[in-house]
């Protein structure tokens, strides 16, 4: 999946949103976030736990990168029915303010269902992508 929108923000303030678990309530569809491991001084390492609107099971992601105003890379550890995924939010001085690139790889479990899953992770990146630029916009 590879979705690219724009921010008005500058993508120092995108990263600050993007890199800090604690926010996605605020701009995705996330309804609770949970610490479940402590990462770094940087937070690279950090396991999070996201409940999510409209789902029972909960996902779990480990921080993998963090690259200051340029990019944050997570992992999927559970929760959802695919394996190897890898997650990367880019970010690029765009104008104004910033090019977002939420962009991510992954394989099913169950073959013959990887078509389901890129259809519905793309319409659910595509929420948080845009949930992260308006949010940065309005510098809160």
């Amino acid at each position: 999946m590879d979705v690219q929108v724009h921010s008005e923000a500058p993508p120092e303030r995108v990263y600050r949103l993007a890199a800090d678990s604690s926010t996605w309530p605020e701009w995705s569809p996330v309804v609770r976030y949970e610490r479940e491991r402590a990462g770094d001084a940087n937070g690279v390492g950090e396991v999070r736990v996201f409940h999510n609107k409209g789902r029972k099971a909960l996902t779990r992601e480990e921080v993998v990168e963090l690259t200051p105003n340029r990019r944050v890379g997570y992992v999927l550890l559970s929760g959802l029915a695919i394996r190897d995924y890898h997650a990367f939010i880019d970010l690029a001085p765009d104008g104004d303010g910033t090019a977002i690139r939420w962009h991510s790889s992954f394989e099913p479990k169950t073959p013959g269902t990887g078509w389901l899953y890129r259809m519905v992770l793309q319409a659910v990146i595509t929420r948080y992508a845009k949930g992260l630029a308006a949010h940065a916009a309005t510098g809160d």
